[in-house]
């Protein structure tokens, strides 16, 4: 499995176009914020403290979290690729087995899913450093890498679910382009989730990569909401209710609810990714005891 896997790495970093493209969603949202959106948000929220910092560290939570959706997409195309080529076929036909093989291309989707959230928080993070002095600290950096992996994880999953029915690669590649569009949308970082309207919002609050999101605005803006908020819970609640640093269901939710429901979400993906290998696993190993 470990060949399998490094083979699949191997043909995503070779594929320069394919990296920058499964990027796209996520530099999208990194560029509109910097051309477009920022002047704009500064100016409605400009009587906060520190504007400039919260609104910096929100768009970086909401961009990291599009860059886990798209990279695993674009990664787990291998799959598509090698069923349309029937190479998954041969490649059954060694010790790994098909779900060994299945296996290898979560892995080596959620690996891509993590390293390319590094690169694109050490972009992000380097360009706000020089233009608005921002800095994280250690304990944060830590959180949020450690996040990647949860957020890469259940990426892949999800991934792996939805393109289960997809066999042609022409097909994928139009996927990749409307998740890629729709993700800042859906995890509600082209614009704030309290300006949508209720179904919209609703939307937002059924898309797994929000929870994400939610989960990295929160280790990155907490010490100053902590700060700028002091004496002022109603007044926090509402910010954090209205950008998405948390979501609201009958409140707001914690870290270990939103943490909850994402491995709710994961485990319930991952079941139904692999029941079928498992099925198809013993009518095979029953066929061959019948011959």
């Amino acid at each position: 499995m470990l060949a399998m896997i490094k083979r699949n790495l191997l043909l995503y970093f070779r594929n320069w176009s394919g990296v920058f493209f499964s990027l796209m969603g996520a530099l999208i949202s990194f560029v509109l914020y910097i051309v477009f959106l920022k002047q704009n948000m500064l100016a409605s929220w400009e009587h906060v403290p520190h504007a400039t910092t919260l609104l910096d560290t929100w768009l970086i939570g909401g961009t990291l979290a599009i860059t886990g959706i798209t990279t695993t997409l674009s990664s787990l195309a291998q799959q598509t690729i090698d069923r349309e080529r029937h190479v998954d076929q041969d490649l059954q036909l060694t010790d790994a087995g098909p779900q060994r093989l299945q296996l290898s291309y979560l892995v080596s989707a959620a690996l891509i899913g993590v390293l390319m959230q590094v690169a694109m928080f050490a972009i992000m993070l380097g360009y706000f450093h020089v233009t608005d002095n921002l800095s994280v600290t250690w304990m944060q950096t830590i959180d949020v890498c450690s996040l990647m992996i949860s957020s890469s994880l259940l990426a892949t999953v999800i991934n792996a679910l939805i393109i289960q029915h997809v066999h042609s690669v022409t097909n994928l590649s139009k996927l990749g382009s409307i998740v890629g569009t729709a993700a800042g949308f859906l995890v509600g970082t082209y614009v704030p989730i309290g300006t949508l309207p209720t179904s919209a919002q609703l939307l937002v609050k059924a898309i797994p990569g929000s929870y994400v999101a939610a989960l990295y605005r929160q280790y990155l803006m907490d010490d100053h909401l902590t700060t700028i908020f002091k004496g002022n819970p109603g007044g926090r609640s509402h910010f954090e209710k209205f950008m998405g640093i948390r979501l609201e269901w009958s409140t707001l939710l914690s870290q270990s609810t939103t943490y909850h429901i994402m491995g709710v979400i994961f485990i319930c993906a991952l079941v139904v990714v692999l029941v079928p290998l498992w099925s198809k696993a013993r009518q095979h190993r029953r066929l061959v005891r019948e011959r």
